[in-house]
This record gives structure tokens, C-alpha cells and sequence, in this order.
């Protein structure tokens, strides 16, 4: 006797979008971006440490530049209470849809190809989809 695995749901790309939203939303509070989150948890995209000293540094220029001797520690709380107030100011759920808009860190949920949403979809809920 065979054992297969079940074919995972077939889902489009914007309704992918909408469960990671969903699920991001259910594990982080109003005081945490879900770039903080992912970095602390090493899951996702990885948040602020996918990117080496000096690629974050790049990124967020505009704030090093005023504060050079900035640790990577300070310039991710900057970084991260950035996010928050864009969120706010924008009316946006979360910091891959102000990313989307703003792309000065990264290019929010355009940064991520079908496969790796549903990747991230797994490590979120431990349930695979295929996003189409």
C-alpha cells in the first residue's frame, strides 16, 4: 500500500498574499513590524537580516548618514519603528504592503516569487499550498 501525500490547495497569488497577511497579523503585536518579526524568528524573509551590515546600512542611507557610528542593533529598532509609523501613516496592515509602496528597504511582496510564498505559508501554519 502506497502512501501519497495530498495535493496541496492551488491557490492564486493575491489570495496567498491575503492568508500570509492573515496569519503575519496573528503573530505580531502593534509594537513589532513584521520585518522585526521575521528576524527574530529567522522565518519568513529573514526581515532586516537577510541583508549584511553594510546592505542595511545602504538601505536605510538616510537615517545612517546622520549617525554613522549607528549600531546594526539601533538602526534595526529605527528601522522597525519606521515601519510601524509608515503602516499608520500609509493605512496599511503590515510592512510588506508598505514596502510594496514605499520599496526603500525592499520591494515588499513583489520581492517574492510564488514558491517562496508558499514556503512561507508552511513555516507559518505547518500547511502547504501551491500559489499559481
Amino acid at each position: 500500500m502506497s502512501r501519497t501525500q495530498p495535493k496541496p490547495e492551488s491557490t492564486g497569488r493575491s489570495r496567498a498574499i491575503n492568508f500570509l497577511r492573515t496569519e503575519l497579523l496573528k503573530r505580531i503585536d502593534g509594537d513589532t513590524s513584521a520585518c522585526k518579526f521575521a528576524t527574530t524568528r529567522g522565518i519568513f524573509c529573514r526581515g532586516f537580516a537577510r541583508f549584511d551590515d553594510g546592505e542595511l546600512r545602504r538601505r536605510f542611507a538616510w537615517i545612517t548618514r546622520l549617525r554613522q557610528d549607528m549600531s546594526r542593533q539601533e538602526l534595526e529598532e529605527i528601522g522597525d519603528r519606521w515601519q510601524l509609523a509608515r503602516q499608520d501613516v500609509d493605512g496599511l496592515p503590515i510592512a510588506c504592503d508598505v514596502q510594496q509602496r514605499e520599496q526603500d528597504m525592499c520591494h515588499g511582496w513583489d520581492d517574492f516569487s510564488n514558491e517562496e510564498l508558499s514556503r512561507f505559508y508552511f513555516e507559518l501554519t505547518g500547511k502547504n499550498i501551491a500559489v499559481a
